[in-house]
């Protein structure tokens, strides 16, 4: 591709904060060599005070103040102000809208005549568990609207893309991936010689979604056990038993230490996309032990690459089976899924295929 005439990329990014960051990072600095990517973004609690270390120096980022996870209807119109004022300005070959606020602004006010429009939901809100059926109505009924716009949704995970399709014809699946050369990198620089050692770990937001309150209950079921989450959140007082270590907001460095020094890692979410924190732990070679959820399931085939757990006592027997057994089939299986399909090098090129099919269909 010409470099003097690279297509121009605009990234639009409500959620950057948690496994959604991970996956822009690695998305846009996999891609900045063959196209100039530009992104719109707002800052959350958990998006690292030196996020900008992170991307590439080439990555243009640009701060849409008004984005918010809030449901404010003046707060919405003033980021759409923002959106069309940064893509008059970037003037982009191609829009990719990520997670539902950007999604549902997004698809609202640029009509994909022109310039080709994507959405990735990265976990729908009508699937969220622990909410009442009205609103997930309420949610599936904002997505089946903005679905008829002239966008394409593409889909984090097999179960993210059969959902999509009961709202639109118009979508594609690229599964998730991680930048498994970055990830060997930072493991290889990591010393994990004078850490602690914890049995069972989490990462992510103390939040609903991924449901401290089950993390909580298995932890004090195995009182002789070290539990660790890493992360923080709004639902942090949930988590009361007196062998789960709490980090709090740490860089991620650090995460990635404590996660090293972890036997296992469980993710006892509500819902998820496709999240970047399980593919992470594959690698790292981490027994993965998962809720029945979209997403979850679709990485994690039950007795094959790890197990899948419904309630709080089937998290506990498999802990206590892999106290007694060795799971080290089970381990490296989940390692060559990563190295063979959820990967950064295969994402990028499934990304590049859709992106330019897209600029195609403008002229």
């Amino acid at each position: 591709m010409d470099v003097a005439h690279k297509p121009r990329l605009l990234y639009f990014v409500e959620a950057m904060g948690g496994g959604v960051f991970t996956y822009i990072v690695d998305l846009a600095n996999s891609l900045v060599d063959d196209y100039d990517v530009y992104i719109g973004y707002a800052i959350r609690k958990q998006t690292p005070e030196d996020y900008k270390d992170y991307f590439d120096k080439r990555v243009h980022l640009i701060k849409i103040e008004n984005f918010s996870r809030s449901t404010s209807l003046i707060k919405a119109y003033k980021a759409a102000k923002e959106m069309k004022k940064v893509a008059k300005d970037v003037q982009p070959d191609v829009i990719h809208l990520h997670s539902s606020i950007a999604g549902t602004i997004g698809r609202l006010i640029f009509n994909g005549k022109k310039v080709p429009v994507f959405y990735t939901p990265h976990g729908y809100s009508f699937l969220m568990q622990g909410i009442s059926s009205k609103k997930q109505r309420v949610y599936k009924l904002i997505e089946k609207i903005c679905s008829m716009r002239n966008a394409t949704t593409i889909a984090c995970s097999p179960g993210e893309y059969q959902a999509t399709l009961e709202l639109t014809k118009k979508a594609a699946e690229v599964d998730n991936g991680i930048n498994i050369a970055d990830l060997q990198s930072l493991m290889d620089t990591t010393d994990i010689s004078d850490g602690t050692h914890y049995d069972v770990f989490t990462l992510g937001r103390i939040s609903m979604q991924k449901n401290p309150r089950v993390f909580n209950d298995v932890a004090l079921k195995l009182p002789n056990l070290k539990f660790l989450w890493i992360g923080d959140g709004e639902l942090r007082s949930e988590l009361t038993a007196p062998n789960i270590t709490i980090t709090g907001w740490i860089n991620r460095n650090s995460a990635l230490k404590y996660a090293m020094q972890s036997d296992m890692f469980m993710l006892v979410s509500l819902w998820e996309g496709l999240p970047m924190s399980l593919l992470e732990a594959m690698y790292m070679k981490k027994l993965c032990l998962v809720s029945d959820v979209i997403g979850n399931k679709d990485v994690i085939s039950n007795g094959n690459n790890g197990y899948i757990c419904k309630t709080p006592q089937e998290y506990v027997d498999r802990i206590l089976l892999r106290k007694k057994e060795d799971c080290q089939h089970l381990i490296d299986h989940a390692y060559k899924d990563v190295l063979e399909h959820y990967n950064t090098r295969v994402v990028s090129q499934a990304y590049k295929y859709l992106y330019q099919e897209g600029i195609n269909k403008k002229y």
